[in-house]
C-alpha cells in the first residue's frame, strides 16, 4: 500500500458519542456527539435533537464524514451568521475527528452574547461534549501471531510495551503464541528488534493486512 493512502486511512474516528454542557451569562448549550458514517444518519441524528429539544431556540449543527473528511456540513440555524455551525466544525477538523456529528442545542437566557460570545459560547460546547466522549485511532497495519519460547516471552513483551503495543491474545501451549495488530510504519523495526532479542527464534506469522482502530486514553 502507498504511503498516501495510508496517511489517509490514519485518523481519529468516535467510537463512543456523549453530551457536554456550556453555559454563558445563563443561556445554556448542550453539546450532543454522535458516531455517524454518512450524511443520512447525521441529518436523521439532528432531526432526533430537534424533536428532543423541540423547545429551545436553535439546533446548530456540524458533521465530517469519510476517512479524509470528504463531507463537512454545518448550519447556524438561525443564530448570526458564522458564529455558530463554522465554530462547531472548525473544533471537529481541529481535533482530526472524522465521521461525527454534533449538534448543540441553546436555550436563551435572556442575555444577548453578541459574535464573540456566541462564537466561545458553541466552541467552548463542542470541546466540552468531546471531553465526554470516547475516540481512537483508525491505523493501517498487520495483523500476525508470534510463537516463542517461554523463555523469550519476557524480552518479546518489554520490546512491545516500549513500542505501545499490547497483544490481542496469548496461548501458552507448546510454545506461547502471541497475537498482536502492529501498525504499518513500525513492522520493520519491530520484527529485527524481535530477531534481535531472541536470536532468531521468534517470527511473525500469518502475516495480514487490516484497519483497526486503537482505542485514545488519556
Amino acid at each position: 500500500m502507498d504511503k498516501n493512502k495510508e496517511k489517509e486511512t490514519s485518523c481519529r474516528v468516535l467510537l463512543e458519542g456523549g453530551q457536554g454542557e456550556y453555559v454563558e451569562k445563563k443561556s445554556r448549550f448542550i453539546a450532543t456527539l454522535r458516531k455517524c458514517e454518512s450524511e443520512e444518519e447525521a441529518l436523521g441524528f439532528l432531526e432526533e435533537m430537534k424533536k428532543k429539544y423541540w423547545d429551545a431556540r436553535h439546533n446548530c449543527y456540524a458533521f465530517v464524514i469519510g476517512a479524509r473528511g470528504e463531507l463537512t456540513r454545518c448550519s447556524d440555524d438561525g443564530e448570526p451568521s458564522g458564529t455558530a455551525g463554522r465554530p462547531m466544525l472548525e473544533v471537529l477538523t481541529g481535533e482530526g475527528i472524522r465521521n461525527v456529528a454534533v449538534v448543540v442545542t441553546r436555550y436563551f437566557g435572556g442575555v444577548l452574547l453578541g459574535t464573540g460570545g456566541l462564537v466561545r459560547a458553541y466552541t467552548q460546547a463542542v470541546k466540552e461534549g468531546l471531553r465526554n466522549c470516547v475516540t481512537g485511532r483508525m491505523r493501517h497495519g498487520y495483523e500476525m501471531t508470534v510463537e516463542a519460547d517461554y523463555g523469550d516471552v519476557g524480552k518479546l513483551l518489554y520490546l512491545l510495551g516500549n513500542a505501545g503495543i499490547e497483544p490481542l491474545s496469548a496461548d501458552y501451549g507448546e510454545k506461547a503464541a502471541l497475537r498482536l495488530n502492529v501498525p504499518a510504519e513500525a513492522l520493520e523495526a519491530l520484527r529485527k528488534e524481535m530477531a534481535d532479542a531472541t536470536s532468531g527464534r521468534a517470527k511473525p506469522e500469518g502475516l495480514k493486512e487490516i484497519y483497526y482502530i486503537d482505542k485514545e486514553t488519556g
